[in-house]
């Protein structure tokens, strides 16, 4: 069984408004990105802030699907205010599946080919992650599959160092290192990872959506 979560708690500062409540192209972010996931996995997860913030997100997304397939479930931050090494540990504990595909709910062209083919490559023996790496080096620890349970026990020994960095449970796992390039045959430009932190990444997002959305 394959489990995606989706943490959507951030306040989207920079880009002057809730990211999981942006509407773009006639929707939310989070039912886009919802609805990308439900194509690449058997559940999902979203981790809001807390109890009330799940309860508005559901809402929001039963409105625009009322029987979403797979089910949608809800959970909130372990740790209020502490980040996404909370957000993970929170979306890891209410998650099933044996491996879980992490990501944010900022990714408006998430690509469930992309997605499949992580998840094919976690599954090799000898790993507990598949994590895309950056030509410069940069990691996309919210745009990869873990083991999760190795990756809930990582994320909780986290929060109880109070490690808010990302990389922090990163470092108990023996991660599978995927260049981007591999993944190009099937997101040639790469905008499975493509995220909206400010407005100038907004705009940009509309003008490619003619061309490389909803598919």
């Amino acid at each position: 069984m394959r489990s995606a979560v989706i943490l959507a708690g951030g306040s989207g500062r920079r880009l002057g408004a809730e990211k999981s409540l942006l509407v773009f192209e006639g929707k939310p972010l989070i039912c886009w990105t919802a609805e990308k996931l439900c194509r690449a996995a058997d559940e999902v997860v979203v981790v809001a802030r807390d109890d009330a913030h799940a309860e508005r997100l559901e809402e929001i997304i039963l409105n625009f699907a009322p029987q979403p397939e797979p089910k949608v479930t809800f959970t909130w931050d372990s740790v209020a205010g502490f980040g996404p090494v909370a957000g993970l540990s929170a979306g890891m504990k209410e998650a099933s599946g044996s491996l879980a595909f992490a990501t944010g709910c900022d990714l408006p062209f998430l690509n469930p080919q992309v997605i499949e083919r992580l998840f094919e490559l976690a599954y090799e023996e000898g790993y507990d992650a598949a994590v895309p790496v950056q030509p410069n080096g940069f990691f996309e620890p919210l745009h990869s599959v873990y083991h999760r349970e190795k990756m809930l026990l990582a994320c909780e020994r986290a929060v109880e160092k109070a490690e808010r960095r990302i990389h922090a449970p990163l470092q108990e796992l023996r991660v599978r290192r995927v260049s981007v390039d591999l993944l190009r045959p099937l997101d040639p430009d790469l905008l499975s990872f493509f995220n909206l932190n400010t407005r100038e990444d907004l705009e940009k997002a509309r003008a490619l959506w003619s061309d490389h959305g909803p598919g």
